[in-house]
C-alpha cells in the first residue's frame, strides 16, 4: 500500500531525514515517533505529496486514497460547519456547482446547443458521482454525529467551535473521503476522553493502513502495532515491533546492551594500553641497563619495543574504525522548576457565581463557585465545547464573564500556556523573542534557550519553521521569563522534547 524507499530531505545545511525506508500494508497501524523537530511532519508531507524528497521515492499502491490530518490546520474563517467539512473533500463542492449550473442551462437550451449542454452535464455528473455524489451530504451528517458534532448544527459558524471540536471537524473531513491510508499528525490534540476512546476503537477496527504521529503514550499503546522512530541525531529511521510500551522496553534493552558492550570495550582498551606501556617500559629498561657488549639482549629488547609499537598502531586503527562501539549518548529533556515564589494570600483565585454565554440563550457554564488555594493543583476537565478554555480566558481577564466575578489574590502573577501558538510572530526567532521578553546579553539568552533544547544555530530559526512542539517549548520559555508561573491549558504532552524515556534533565529556575 505504501513504500518509502531511501528518502532523504534537508533544509539548507540542516538534514531532516536521511535514507528513510519502510513499508505499510493494509491493516498496519504504525506510530511515527521522535523528538520535536526531527522531521515527522516533513515525512508525512512527503508521503502526502505536499513536499518532494531530495533523494529516494514514495510509492503508493493502486487505488490508494490518502487521508491526511494536519497538525495545527485552522478552519477557513467565515465558513459554516457543513461548508468546512465538505471543503475537505477536494473538488466536491465545485463538481456539484458545475452539475447544478449545467442542469439550469438545459432548461433554456435547444437544438444543437442542448446536445452540447447535455453531453457536458453527463461528464460533470460522472465526475460528481466519482466524488461521492449526493450521498456525500448524508454521510457528512452521519459522520459529524458520530464525532459528537451533530448537535452543533451544520449552519453553525466554525469560529464557535472549541479547539477539540475543530480537531473533530478536521477529522470528519479526512474520513469523509473514505481513505485507505491515514496520515494522522497529532490527532489527539485537544480531544476529550470520549473522543480519544472513539478514535482508539476506530483505528483498531480500521482495515486500511494508518501512520500516526502522537506523543500520547497511552493512546499509542492502545492503537498501534509498530513503532517507527526517527533519531534526532542521525535522522535515520528504526523500526520496532509492538506498541509504545514494547518500543520503550526494546529501546531500553538495546541501550543497556550498548552500555555493556561499551564498558567491556573500554576495559579491553585500558588493558591493551597498559600492556603496551608495560612492554615499552621493559624494553626501555633493558636499553638503559645493558651495554654494547650485550648485543643479544639489546636485540631482543628492540624486537619487544617494535612489537609494542606495532600493537600501539593496531590499537589506533581500531579506535578510528567502525568496529569500535560509540559511547551511548544521552538525550536531554527539559524539566521546569520555578523555585521559591513570593507568598501571597491563602486564596489564589476566587470564582463567585461565574457564568458565560455567547448569545444570551446557550450557557457554556453558570453558577461556578470555586476557590483555588495556595499549594493546590486543580485539573479542569470536561467534554470538548463545554467552556474550559473560555473559563481560563475569563480568569486571566481576556474576556468578561456574562455574570459573576473573578478575584485574583494578592501578589499572584498568572502565566498562561495557550492551547495554540498563534501569539508567536512567525517571522521572529527564538533568540529575538527571548531578548524582547527580558533585556539581557545575547550570550545569556542563548544559554537560557539551551535549557529549553534550542542549541547552536537553532536559536535563529524563524518560528514559522519550528514544529508545534518546538513552538510550545518556546512559548514556555517566554512565559518563564515574563510571568514565572504556569497555567496549562490542554495537556503537557506537546512540551515533550524527546520520547526517549531514558534521559538526563536540565533544571530551569526563573529569577
Amino acid at each position: 500500500m505504501l513504500t518509502v524507499h531511501h528518502v532523504s530531505k534537508s533544509y539548507g545545511i540542516q538534514t531532516v531525514l536521511d535514507d528513510v525506508s519502510f513499508v505499510l500494508n493494509p491493516g498496519d497501524r504504525a506510530a511515527l515517533v521522535g523528538p520535536n523537530g526531527c522531521g515527522k511532519t516533513t515525512l508525512l508531507r512527503i508521503i502526502a505529496g505536499e513536499e518532494q524528497p531530495e533523494a529516494g521515492a514514495v510509492a503508493l499502491g493502486p487505488a490508494t486514497v490518502i487521508g491526511y490530518l494536519r497538525q495545527g490546520l485552522q478552519p477557513q474563517p467565515g465558513l459554516t460547519l457543513g461548508e468546512e467539512v465538505l471543503a475537505r473533500l477536494g473538488g466536491w463542492r465545485e463538481a456539484r456547482a458545475e452539475v447544478d449550473r449545467l442542469a439550469a442551462s438545459m432548461a433554456h437550451a435547444a437544438g444543437a446547443h442542448l446536445d452540447r449542454v447535455m453531453a457536458a452535464y453527463d461528464r460533470a455528473l460522472m465526475r460528481f458521482e466519482a466524488l461521492g455524489g449526493y450521498e456525500v451530504e448524508r454521510r457528512a451528517v452521519e459522520l459529524l454525529a458520530r464525532l459528537g458534532l451533530g448537535c452543533v448544527g451544520l449552519d453553525a459558524p466554525v469560529e464557535w467551535l472549541s479547539g477539540g471540536e475543530q480537531t473533530r471537524l478536521m477529522l470528519a473531513g479526512v474520513l469523509l473521503a473514505s481513505p485507505t491510508l491515514l496520515l494522522l499528525d497529532e490527532p489527539t490534540n485537544h480531544l476529550d476522553i470520549d473522543m480519544l476512546e472513539w478514535l482508539e476503537e476506530f483505528l483498531r477496527a480500521y482495515h486500511g493502513a494508518a501512520l500516526v504521529v502522537s506523543h500520547d503514550r497511552t493512546f499509542l499503546d492502545r492503537s498501534v502495532t509498530r513503532v517507527l522512530e526517527i533519531d534526532g541525531r542521525t535522522h535515520r529511521l528504526t523500526e520496532y515491533a509492538g506498541n509504545y510500551s514494547d518500543y520503550a522496553a526494546q529501546k531500553a534493552a538495546a541501550l543497556e546492551r550498548q552500555w555493556a558492550i561499551w564498558r567491556d570495550q573500554q576495559a579491553e582498551i585500558r588493558r591493551v594500553r597498559e600492556d603496551i606501556h608495560r612492554t615499552k617500559m621493559q624494553a626501555q629498561s633493558v636499553e638503559l641497563t645493558t651495554t654494547a657488549r650485550e648485543p643479544g639482549v639489546r636485540r631482543i629488547a628492540k624486537k619487544v619495543a617494535k612489537k609494542a609499537l606495532s600493537r600501539e598502531k593496531k590499537l589506533e586503527r581500531y579506535l578510528e574504525s567502525d568496529e569500535r562501539v560509540e559511547k551511548p549518548e544521552r538525550a536531554w529533556q527539559m524539566k521546569l522548576d520555578f523555585g521559591e515564589m513570593p507568598r501571597g494570600g491563602q486564596e489564589v483565585i476566587v470564582l463567585r457565581g461565574l457564568g458565560h454565554t455567547f448569545d444570551g440563550r446557550r450557557w457554556l457554564y453558570r453558577g461556578v463557585d470555586q476557590v483555588l488555594r495556595h499549594g493546590e493543583r486543580i485539573a479542569l476537565i470536561g467534554p470538548n465545547g463545554s467552556g474550559k478554555s473560555t473559563l481560563l480566558r475569563t480568569i486571566v481577564g481576556e474576556i468578561a464573564p456574562s455574570e459573576g466575578a473573578v478575584r485574583i489574590g494578592a501578589n499572584v502573577r498568572i502565566g498562561v500556556m495557550p492551547q495554540k501558538q498563534e501569539a508567536l510572530d512567525p517571522n521572529a526567532t527564538p533568540l529575538s523573542i527571548i531578548l524582547h521578553a527580558r533585556p539581557m546579553r545575547e550570550t545569556d539568552a542563548r544559554s537560557f534557550l539551551h535549557y529549553f533544547l534550542f542549541a547552536g544555530d537553532e536559536v535563529f530559526t524563524p518560528v514559522s519553521r519550528l514544529s508545534y512542539g518546538e513552538r510550545a517549548r518556546l512559548r514556555t520559555n517566554f512565559m518563564v521569563l515574563r510571568e514565572g508561573r504556569l497555567v496549562f491549558e490542554g495537556t503537557q504532552q506537546e512540551l515533550e522534547a524527546s520520547e526517549d524515556p531514558y534521559v538526563s534533565r536540565f533544571v530551569v529556575r526563573s529569577t
